[in-house]
């Protein structure tokens, strides 16, 4: 069962994650790493350009933290720089950071980004969420 999880708003180091492998295996299937879809890149992109976040240097940082009504929360920010033990995947030139203890519960996960009248903001699809929370913003795995 996937969880999707709404907040507003990989490879080990060196790999790449091609966009056109991410639209190509369907939301259910199983991936190495994470899938970060075509909307969110774009949306990271320009974020990215806002906050005046240098890509070749900088990146997303996707991580987990104790917390929320589930036990768990997912935590989105810039950095300008990965840090020594982060896994690191680059999106099409969006570089997205996960610390080692994050990606335990992250590995397999979509970011897309979702954009409609009713609400806009970051989906986390997470295969290793059991439940979440009714704010949406918390999970257990």
């Amino acid at each position: 069962m996937q969880n999707v999880v709404t907040i507003g708003a990989q490879l080990p180091q060196g790999a790449l994650a091609s966009q056109a492998e991410a639209d190509q295996k369907p939301a259910g299937a199983p991936t190495q790493g994470l899938q970060v879809t075509e909307r969110a890149i774009k949306r990271i992109r320009v974020a990215m350009a806002k906050e005046g976040v240098s890509p070749e240097e900088g990146g997303l940082r996707l991580g987990v933290m104790g917390g929320g009504c589930s036990g768990l929360s997912y935590s989105i920010k810039f950095d300008t720089r990965p840090r020594e033990r982060d896994r690191i995947y680059d999106f099409d030139g969006v570089r997205v950071f996960v610390d080692p203890k994050s990606f335990l519960y992250l590995h397999g996960m979509t970011l897309d980004y979702e954009e409609t009248l009713m609400r806009q903001g970051f989906n986390f699809i997470n295969p290793n969420s059991t439940r979440s929370c009714g704010c949406g913003s918390s999970f257990s795995s």
